[in-house]
């Protein structure tokens, strides 16, 4: 697999770098030898924040970290990019142009019955038409991360969504 490694507000040292790569290592296992990795080490309000970007035709896999040390940062990530390929092995797999990218091992392994993905349950709601703002509210007193909801403005559905740093985002379709 080849690394890419740059560091934002941060002095990628040899011994960074090589932990690094080492822990990185260990997906090699499921991707081929041209299969890029880019990886973005940064510091933010003493924060040490990691950011592992893997491109495959039709699909990019990812992960974001952070965490006070930069070599437990560089463990979780690796871990998530791990969990997520096998969680996911099946759906990749079954979308012919994607497996061009995996170890011919990998995709043809045995895939377990649980990680299908499956639907466990279905809601059916009424949507009335409400103004963005009042949509954040409506998401607020429900307590989820996210609430969709039929836009006073436009008309059409759209969703919003609480982020990482306390904000609101708003999905518009665009069709």
């Amino acid at each position: 697999m080849k690394i890419t490694i740059s560091g934002k507000n941060i002095d990628v040292t040899e011994a960074l770098r090589s932990a690094t790569e080492d822990k990185l290592a260990k997906l090699e296992k499921y991707f081929r030898p041209d299969a890029e990795c880019n990886v973005t080490l940064s510091v933010e309000k003493e924060r040490q924040k990691m950011e592992v970007t893997i491109p495959m035709k039709g699909h990019i896999i990812r992960a974001e970290q952070q965490s006070d040390d930069m070599y437990v940062t560089i463990d979780l990530a690796v871990d998530i990019i791990e969990a997520q390929l096998k969680k996911y092995r099946k759906k990749l797999i079954t979308k012919q142009q994607n497996s061009d990218s995996l170890r011919k091992e990998f995709v043809e392994e045995e895939i377990a019955q649980d990680e299908e993905i499956r639907i466990v349950r279905a809601k059916k709601f009424g949507m009335k038409p409400m103004f963005p703002e009042d949509a954040c509210v409506q998401m607020e007193l429900l307590g989820h991360n996210f609430f969709v909801f039929s836009n006073a403005e436009t008309g059409e559905v759209n969703v919003v969504y609480k982020r990482k740093d306390k904000c609101y985002g708003l999905i518009e379709p665009e069709f």
